[in-house]
């Protein structure tokens, strides 16, 4: 749901499909911020406000997030480091590691540990309560099935050719509780790559349930690779609006791994063949979009986008 469009005309607008999805991300927040009507009528108002700006100005949905994010706190009269969701981070934080112990067996009972671990790395990318309200996303019920979803795009061979060749690897981050399962891969990376660097990036800001420092050092990722804030206070990456510090390394990276629909719809202007997405496809206007099916898994290079099968 988050990307833009440009017209014919050359105006810059985030497509009319992804406005219902916004307005009922912002409903759904304000909610579970427990917000009067009359609160929630004005932070949806800042939500309208910021779609039809975006028709003259170069607004992505990530940008009207925050500032709905912003005022929901306003409204609250909380400071601005505010996390909204910070006991079902917590709580998916800690099921995630409850069964990071069963993904770990499977994967190093698996013929090939590398890709069973993609695998539940991508698949735990349904951890988002962006694509889906909090009251719908069943947790516990989505980790028990995380070995059934399946690849539409799978640039597996690419992967494993750019990382035998790199000596660094960006890997950046999406979720809270996903990121449990992003230790379980990046072990396995390691395994294979034992001279590849790894550095993992977080959010600097709490911004839905997106992963921040304080979620990397509450599960134990700072410990197993150097992890960074990437000075996005957006869920997915601005470059332009990054850290100096994440700049240096995304611009030096020889291989940088993107996870989840908010890092890719954020990065993908600047695909390449040293970018890999991966992801969970959530809405059916990414799903159209991309030409992979709607909550199937994708693995994809960058500099394929217009050439795979994905496009």
């Amino acid at each position: 749901m988050f990307t833009i469009k440009e017209d014919k005309e050359h105006h810059v607008g985030i497509a009319p499909d992804c406005h219902p999805c916004v307005i009922n991300q912002t409903v759904s927040a304000a909610r579970f911020a427990e917000l009067t009507e009359e609160q929630t009528r004005r932070v949806i108002a800042v939500a309208k406000t910021g779609l039809d700006e975006s028709k003259i100005k170069p607004l992505l949905v990530q940008h009207v997030i925050r500032r709905v994010t912003d005022a929901i706190i306003h409204e609250r009269g909380e400071p601005p480091d505010f996390d909204i969701y910070a006991e079902v981070k917590e709580k998916s934080n800690k099921l995630a590691l409850l069964y990071a112990g069963r993904f770990q067996r499977e994967i190093e009972a698996s013929e090939s540990p590398l890709e069973t671990g993609l695998q539940i790395a991508a698949a735990g990318n349904i951890i988002d309560f962006g694509a889906k309200s909090h009251g719908d996303l069943d947790l516990e019920q989505e980790l028990n099935s995380l070995n059934d979803v399946p690849f539409d795009c799978y640039d597996i061979e690419p992967f494993k050719q750019a990382l035998a060749k790199a000596s660094t690897l960006l890997y950046i981050c999406d979720n809270s509780g996903e990121i449990v399962f992003d230790m379980l891969f990046i072990k396995e990376l390691q395994r294979a790559y034992p001279d590849l660097k790894i550095v993992a990036a977080v959010r600097d800001r709490p911004i839905i349930n997106d992963a921040t420092v304080e979620d990397a050092l509450t599960v134990g990722l700072d410990r197993l690779v150097p992890t960074i804030s990437s000075g996005s206070v957006y869920p997915g990456t601005v470059i332009s609006e990054s850290s100096q510090t994440f700049q240096k390394l995304f611009t030096g990276a020889d291989v940088i791994l993107s996870k989840g629909q908010g890092n890719f719809e954020t990065l993908l202007p600047l695909a390449s063949e040293r970018i890999f997405f991966l992801l969970r496809i959530k809405c059916d206007y990414m799903a159209g979009l991309s030409k992979v099916k709607k909550d199937s898994l994708v693995l994809m290079q960058g500099s394929g986008i217009n050439k795979s099968h994905c496009f």
